[in-house]
């Protein structure tokens, strides 16, 4: 006989855990199945324990503007080695800890699943029946049919790694190889990043980008864009990467190559067609619900949806409002033009909203502040590297529409203008309003 839940959720991460909150307070029975570590990438092996990474290369950069502010005689060395030791301790607990909780809210099952019909679900050598099926299964790192992509590691093994490298190459010019190249940069590695596109971020404004990919090049991370990798081989006991860029073939040699072209939807090996789920191997067709267009039983959220940005907030948002739809019935729509997202380079890159081109296609009329913040008050006072702002304002509506910024605690102010966005405040009433001073967040009222 098969076990029978009212939801069954795929996955142990945030989109499923914003799903069973939702669920177990309305009296659901529910069915865990995971068959990895519960609380996904984030806190395993993703923004939690990056962060811990991050703030160690804040320091560095910190360390290096110290003679700005008269501070001389510092020599900083990284213990690469400690670090990771210091982030493993710091989240050793969390895949348990979340276990834990996801035993409260109902059954739990460690292994794989996948679909054996539209409301049914094989563990093992179990079946599960519900009503609802919850793909929350998250992402994998996207695979590069290149020769010699076995010689990849990915960020998972960069969290691990306690050796730090002399050198590195990036393949693909992403959040990933952003983020990290930054700290491996400024602990003394010597850092390249290969990206096949234009431009580094390729969904991120232009100008922005451009800000960072300086400052980038500046702490000596060397950019090639316009890039074909051609294969990777490993011989002397280093990794060469062979590549076209301005159509002559180069090679370079490093002791690591990562694979930094982001993530995809983790959801080979469900058997999607089994449980009559419409998709094309990645992506599967929802609605504005984010509920399967073809068994209305299944319903997606976090990163194993491709219609949206692969952000822990966001996969708990996703999950709560798939969680609502299963209680309440269908009421519910995510709304993902107040979505900040804050790209941890040091100094960071935060977005919200649209960028310019994207106004300019959709033909809103905006007025458009740039503002290159190094020699405002609060820069100069921080010896900022790098200070920049990118504001867009509807000027029929009075409503802020778009925001970029590099530095200048970006990642703290996007926030205010996601607030403003989301609570529909009018732009003059932002830039009216009163802050305490000298801030950085005092500079919005000059941003734009």
């Amino acid at each position: 006989m098969p076990n029978k839940y009212d939801i069954i959720i795929l996955g142990g991460g945030n989109a499923g855990f914003g799903v069973s909150a939702i669920a177990h307070e309305a009296g659901k029975k529910i069915a865990f199945v995971e068959n990895w570590d519960f609380g996904g990438t984030c806190p395993n092996r993703g923004c939690t324990p990056k962060k811990f990474l991050v703030s160690a290369g804040q320091a560095l950069h910190d360390i290096e503007r110290a003679s700005f502010h008269h501070i001389d005689g510092l020599s900083p060395k990284l213990d690469w080695a400690k670090l990771i030791q210091r982030k493993k301790e710091a989240i050793d607990f969390l895949p348990e800890a979340m276990a834990g909780l996801a035993a409260k809210r109902g059954d739990v099952f460690t292994q794989a699943g996948k679909f054996v019909g539209p409301n049914s679900i094989q563990v093992g050598d179990q079946i599960l029946e519900a009503e609802n099926i919850v793909i929350a299964t998250g992402s994998k790192t996207r695979p590069l049919p290149i020769p010699g992509a076995e010689h990849m590691i990915t960020s998972d093994e960069v969290m691990l790694e306690e050796k730090q490298p002399g050198e590195i190459v990036f393949i693909g010019g992403g959040v990933i190889a952003m983020e990290f190249s930054h700290l491996y940069a400024r602990a003394g590695t010597k850092v390249t990043i290969l990206e096949a596109m234009p431009q580094l971020l390729p969904r991120i404004d232009t100008d922005a980008v451009a800000v960072i990919q300086k400052e980038s090049e500046r702490i000596g991370i060397t950019v090639d864009t316009n890039v074909q990798v051609k294969d990777i081989s490993f011989k002397d006991g280093k990794f060469h990467v062979c590549y076209e860029a301005g159509g002559e073939v180069q090679t370079i040699a490093a002791d690591k190559v990562v694979n930094g072209t982001g993530r995809i939807a983790n959801v080979e090996g469900l058997d999607l067609d089994a449980g009559n789920i419409k998709h094309d191997r990645i992506s599967i067709a929802v609605d504005e619900h984010l509920r399967s267009v073809s068994n209305p039983s299944v319903w997606v959220a976090g990163d194993a949806l491709t219609t949206s940005p692969q952000l822990a907030p966001l996969a708990t948002y996703e999950g709560r409002i798939v969680g609502q739809n299963i209680v309440e019935g269908l009421k519910h729509k995510p709304d993902y033009a107040t979505i900040p997202n804050t790209i941890f380079t040091v100094p960071t890159l935060s977005s919200l909203g649209l960028t310019e081109a994207e106004a300019q296609q959709k033909k809103i009329k905006v007025a458009v502040s740039v503002n290159d913040m190094t020699d405002w008050f609060t820069g100069k006072s921080y010896a900022e590297s790098a200070a920049w702002s990118k504001i867009l304002v509807d000027t029929k509506k009075d409503r802020i529409v778009g925001a970029h910024l590099v530095g200048h605690h970006g990642e703290e102010i996007i926030n205010l203008f996601a607030l403003a966005m989301r609570h529909d405040i009018p732009a003059s009433q932002l830039k009216e309003g009163i802050y305490s001073y000298p801030t950085f967040s005092y500079d919005v009222k000059s941003m734009f």
